[in-house]
């Protein structure tokens, strides 16, 4: 039992290594549906981020909150993600649903990605300059991570790798502020 007068609790070892485990089971999470769809069979990466998603939101502390931060993300990807394709800039050889729109694996993706913003990246939450710069740089390596396994293709790279860099600059704060309003992690 805690005495509050002994000052502030210790988190748990658990509470310690969440960060880490949401990262690693993140890329996990990422390896599956990018892999899955490069081999025509993205079902089985959708399949996974249902669970992976699933669990979470059954472990978070305010499920309601967190449910609104992983939609909100993922309708922001779905619309982001279809921009690259519909300037003809990225295309995806499996998946799409609708022509000139991102594949349904894809926001799949961003619900796992969501699911990270209130536990792996909650230290950006007070960095958001830091937040941007990570963003413009990690965000078109993910993606050129998924080119070279085949998930997608760069149709135009130069073009579609500085689209990406400048939308990831803006996008990573802004979902970071999502996850300020919308924490049912803390």
């Amino acid at each position: 039992m805690h005495d509050a007068s002994s000052g502030p609790r210790r988190p748990s070892a658990v509470e310690r290594w969440a960060p880490c485990v949401y990262f690693v089971i993140g890329q996990l999470g990422w390896f599956a549906c990018v892999q899955s769809a490069a081999h025509d069979v993205p079902w089985i990466g959708v399949a996974t981020a249902i669970v992976l998603v699933a669990v979470h939101l059954a472990r978070v502390d305010r499920p309601l909150q967190e449910f609104k931060l992983l939609v909100s993300v993922v309708v922001m990807g779905a619309i982001w993600e279809s921009v690259p394709v519909a300037t003809g800039l990225l295309a995806y050889p499996n998946g799409t649903v609708l022509s000139g729109a991102a594949p349904y694996w894809i926001l799949a993706l961003w619900a796992l990605f969501a699911a990270q913003f209130n536990t792996t990246f909650g230290w950006l939450k007070q960095r958001m300059p830091l937040a941007s710069v990570l963003g413009a740089i990690v965000g078109p390596m993910s993606f050129h991570a998924g080119a070279a396994l085949g998930a997608v293709r760069f149709v135009q790279p130069l073009p579609a790798t500085l689209a990406l860099a400048i939308g990831w600059t803006i996008l990573m704060p802004a979902l970071i502020l999502f996850s300020r309003w919308w924490d049912g992690v803390h």
